[in-house]
């Protein structure tokens, strides 16, 4: 296991949190069997810990045009793209579980071009990894790229919102040195009693 620091800024003690924020952290240690260190790296700061776990349940969690494994493989994308190895580990791990597919992450991680997905998916990568690298220049020709594949103009605000909020997450990351927990490489590689 890891032996370097979760974050380059201080890591709060769990029972000096506020009530709210350290049943959130628990509640997903009793789910994942672990912390995910961004949880705790965000804790430092509780106010922006609520509001930015607020918009991502927001985001990543809800009913819509597009499946969580969607969603997963709209982070991951454009977190490569951005260089944040914190999130391609940790949503590539969940990606992985969503997709039930341990090649997939991987593959869309690094060139969704040629990675095994569908021309479903690989549009709305496309859109996405517009809007993570040159949003200023998306126009219709854009969006009348996604309907023919089912997009709605909802699915499409959601595509556009996701690689937003993973633009500022990657950010975040990135300038905190917030590493990955190891737990994260083996998930949805191996059988989780093995892992």
């Amino acid at each position: 296991m890891s032996t370097h620091p979760i974050s380059r800024f201080p890591i709060p003690d769990i029972d000096t949190l506020p009530e709210d924020v350290r049943a959130r952290i628990l509640a997903v240690q009793e789910k994942a069997g672990f912390i995910p260190n961004v949880f705790l790296a965000l804790a430092h700061r509780p106010a922006e810990f609520r509001a930015f776990f607020a918009y991502h349940d927001a985001l990543m969690e809800k009913d819509g045009g597009l499946s969580l494994a969607e969603r997963e493989m709209i982070v991951v994308a454009t977190s490569g793209a951005n260089q944040c190895q914190y999130c391609v580990i940790a949503h590539g791990a969940i990606l992985r579980i969503r997709a039930r597919n341990p090649l997939i992450a991987d593959q869309v991680a690094i060139n969704h071009h040629k990675a095994d997905i569908s021309p479903r998916e690989a549009a709305m990568l496309d859109f996405a990894m517009k809007v993570s690298l040159d949003a200023q220049s998306i126009g219709q020709a854009d969006y009348d790229a996604l309907y023919p594949h089912g997009f709605s103009d909802e699915d499409i605000w959601d595509i556009g919102a996701i690689s937003a909020f993973f633009g500022l997450s990657n950010r975040l990351v990135n300038f905190a040195s917030i590493r990955a927990n190891d737990e994260f490489y083996l998930m949805g590689r191996v059988p989780r009693d093995q892992a």
